[in-house]
């Protein structure tokens, strides 16, 4: 079993510093690393159970897999291996009877081509990076801030936890803060409690204040990654008439938009809606599996389309705190039950925050979680500024 004692705790500054690394790469394994120690700052007040920092931690390190673009231009390539070659034919030949003086097998070599995913890879990329560092430095700066001015009172201070709220701004996400305001006030709160329940209610009731406001800061980045992996229509049949008709494209493009100003798009547009509609398809349940996935410790992975396995712990098996009761009541459909958590598109918030609700209900208490991302070795690398060997 892990310890959930801090090895140290990161300051305020040093939360700064790191927003501000250039690198994306680095920038998200150093924003890991720093969520872990964060995690076991809070913990070794609190008690062992999982904060928000926790789950940061493992969620954080899986967005690193697509900032890296580990695997995902592979997984978007192999999509048209999967699309139906009767759809491919079927541009073939729509482009041969306007012209094309290529056969069959060529053509379909070009429609592999005209699908680039490296572009869509580079983007989605960006937006995941974009949006690990804007909760990092919003939100992991407030745990630095906490742990600085609140983790060492003997006794609960009114005052202290008001002065530290006071610094948040009023009103809802996505640019007001109350429900990080009532999240810390949750946790400090959690200091002083010393029934078990009462204090495990409370820590749930703040780790889903803040995903709720962490989720809805966060949706446009997620939207702009899933949707930037999806093949546009347009683009793509541009890039193929342009390599199916290198000499004379512009006058293919000119004739089809007459065509279709007249209100007869060619069987061409027919072919290639066809086949975006089904590549689109088999880009999105690709993109499902590849982004929608996260690791645990001890090589336990979650898919996110799917329920979530396990039970809820004793301690949480029956909901008593009001506030909490209110929350789960607007945001879990599926009151005291996994079913149904597996969500069918990750930018759907609603669905996303019922996933993220009952995975903290479910694993508030699994003491593994507070073990380390990394190896002490890539630790060091990463405190001195450079991209750690071995697998991340």
């Amino acid at each position: 079993m892990s310890s959930t004692q801090p090895d140290r705790i990161p300051a305020i500054t040093e939360v700064d510093q790191i927003a501000t690394t250039r690198d994306p790469v680095l920038c998200n394994l150093k924003i890991t690393q720093c969520y872990h120690e964060l995690s076991a700052t809070l913990a070794e007040r609190s008690g062992p159970s999982a904060n928000w920092c926790t789950f940061a931690t493992w969620a954080s390190k899986q967005a690193g897999q697509t900032i890296r673009k580990e695997d995902l231009a592979r997984t978007l390539e192999s999509v048209l291996d999967t699309a139906p070659t009767q759809a491919v034919q079927g541009v073939a030949a729509s482009a041969q009877d306007i012209g094309a003086r290529r056969d069959t097998e060529e053509i379909q070599e070009l429609v592999w081509d005209a699908w680039r995913p490296w572009a869509a890879v580079d983007r989605a990329s960006d937006a995941v990076g974009r949006g690990n560092k804007k909760v990092f430095e919003e939100i992991g700066r407030e745990f630095a801030r906490f742990s600085s001015s609140c983790l060492r009172d003997a006794t609960f201070d009114p005052g202290r936890i008001a002065r530290f709220c006071d610094e948040l701004r009023p009103g809802d996400p996505p640019d007001g803060q109350r429900y990080l305001r009532q999240a810390f006030s949750r946790y400090y709160q959690s200091f002083f409690e010393s029934e078990a329940k009462t204090r495990a209610e409370l820590l749930l009731l703040a780790n889903i204040e803040i995903a709720f406001h962490e989720q809805t800061r966060l949706q446009p980045e997620i939207a702009e990654a899933l949707d930037a992996l999806l093949v546009d229509p347009k683009q793509f049949r541009r890039r193929l008439i342009k390599a199916i008709f290198p000499a004379r494209g512009w006058l293919v493009r000119l004739r089809l938009f007459f065509r279709r100003l007249l209100g007869r798009p060619t069987p061409f547009d027919a072919a290639t809606n066809v086949l975006v509609a089904i590549v689109r398809q088999h880009a999105r349940l690709a993109i499902t599996e590849h982004l929608m996935t996260i690791g645990l410790p001890r090589g336990r992975r979650l898919r996110l389309g799917s329920d979530l396995g396990g039970e809820f712990p004793a301690s949480l098996e029956e909901i008593t705190n009001p506030d909490l009761l209110a929350l789960l009541g607007r945001i879990d459909p599926t009151p005291d039950s996994l079913r149904e958590t597996g969500v069918l598109d990750w930018a759907d918030l609603t669905d996303r925050l019922h996933f993220i609700v009952d995975l903290f209900r479910c694993y508030q208490e699994s003491r593994d979680l507070f073990e380390p991302p990394f190896t002490p070795e890539q630790v060091s690398a990463l405190t001195a500024g450079r991209l750690p060997g071995g697998r991340l």
